[in-house]
């Protein structure tokens, strides 16, 4: 498209007239008020077009951020990157890690305080309005959790709310959360705190693999617990 041909798509009448853009119609030459029709025209096209751009720009912002705000990307956005976890040097070469996330309807952070009194360590947590999704997410959102790490040693446990309103949460039953190790003490004081208030599926008791229990936690989390040692 021409130098011009740019300026007339974005301009208004009053460019059309200045510029004599109508002079060579017949009509405007006999005197008539073709031109200012065309005129008229020309803006009410201009106008249900930019009108329209805005809609749909709006409608693709909306969907662009439902689509974005996953769990994955929101744990980017903590203020404290998980990066540093996720990658651990190892005799010079970095290794991938895998850590449980957990995904919480709104109780994230009573969730990951109840599990700081289990197993202990440091909790770190970032509302949306703390973080850069702030200016993406509605006010109902924003007393959320974006993302929460608690972290004791080996053990870790990362999570957030659920932030994505054109979804809803499925919680199934066919992935747990595995301890396994540690003395049989240990074993059994994480399954005795994990216990409050829960739904105890299995408890725990010596199996001929050693010992075993699995629970449901008060938040819908499920449990497994397991170690070679036997009382």
């Amino acid at each position: 498209m021409s130098v011009l041909g740019e300026k007339n798509r974005h301009a208004g009448p009053d460019f059309l007239v200045k510029n004599n853009l109508f002079e060579g119609c017949r009509e405007r030459r006999n005197g008539s008020d073709y031109s200012m029709k065309a005129q008229t025209r020309v803006w009410q096209v201009l106008h249900k077009r930019r009108m329209t751009i805005g809609k749909v720009t709006e409608v693709s912002r909306r969907r662009f951020v439902a689509s974005v705000l996953s769990a994955a990307a929101l744990a980017a956005l903590s203020a404290g990157s998980m990066a540093d976890s996720n990658m651990q040097k190892m005799g010079g070469n970095e290794m991938i890690t895998l850590t449980p996330y957990l995904l919480f309807d709104g109780k994230c952070q009573q969730a990951m305080e109840f599990y700081k009194s289990c197993f202990g360590g440091e909790l770190t947590s970032t509302k949306v309005k703390d973080s850069p999704a702030k200016d993406l997410m509605p006010a109902v959102q924003q007393e959320k959790i974006v993302n929460a790490r608690l972290r004791n040693g080996h053990t870790e446990i990362s999570a957030s709310d659920w932030l994505r309103p054109d979804r809803t949460p499925i919680r199934g039953n066919t992935v747990c959360l595995y301890l396994s190790g540690g003395t049989l003490e240990e074993l059994k004081t994480l399954f005795e705190r994990l216990s409050e208030g829960a739904e105890v599926t299995d408890p725990l008791k010596e199996q001929f693999f050693g010992t075993y229990g699995a629970l449901n936690d008060k938040f819908g989390v499920r449990w497994m617990f397991q170690t070679d040692k036997k009382s």
